[in-house]
């Protein structure tokens, strides 16, 4: 039971910024790139991610001990956290698409020191964290067409 309840504490957070109100007619006035994925995509996509994403803090607790983590690994988790979880408020809740990708940058970033600070700790917990890696990249890349289409 102590596993999974740290599982969960792990989990909790990515979800946070599913609070922010998603503004519908904002994005449908977007001029968006050919390759936009349909509605469904992120919502889904994300929420695997973050299982994912979660696994691979639980497995890092679980080798080194939450008081043994290194601090480095805590200060990319906590920049690229931040990061993933300004994207909501900055692109819906202030409708600003470039700072909409100066968020998906920074993720993207923060992400691979993420995957490296969790190589050094526990290699096979990497793993987990590629589907974070692709879909950020992927989501840099739109964010980037979206505001480079809708800037007049």
């Amino acid at each position: 039971m102590k596993k999974f309840i740290t599982y969960i504490l792990c989990l909790i957070p990515w979800f946070l910024s599913s609070l922010i109100p998603f503004n519908k007619e904002f994005y449908e006035s977007l001029t968006l790139p050919f390759f936009t994925p349909p509605n469904l995509f992120f919502p889904i996509f994300w929420t695997i991610t973050y299982l994912f994403i979660a696994f691979s803090i639980y497995h890092v607790i679980q080798k080194v001990g939450f008081r043994n983590l290194p601090k480095s690994y805590l200060r990319v988790l906590l920049i690229n956290y931040l990061a993933n979880q300004s994207f909501p408020v900055v692109f819906f809740l202030l409708q600003n698409t470039f700072l909409g990708f100066v968020s998906c940058i920074t993720t993207f970033i923060s992400c691979l020191f993420l995957y490296e600070e969790t190589t050094d700790i526990d290699e096979k917990s990497t793993k987990y964290l590629n589907p974070y890696v692709l879909l950020s990249l992927f989501a840099t890349v739109l964010s980037l067409t979206i505001y480079i289409l809708n800037t007049r």
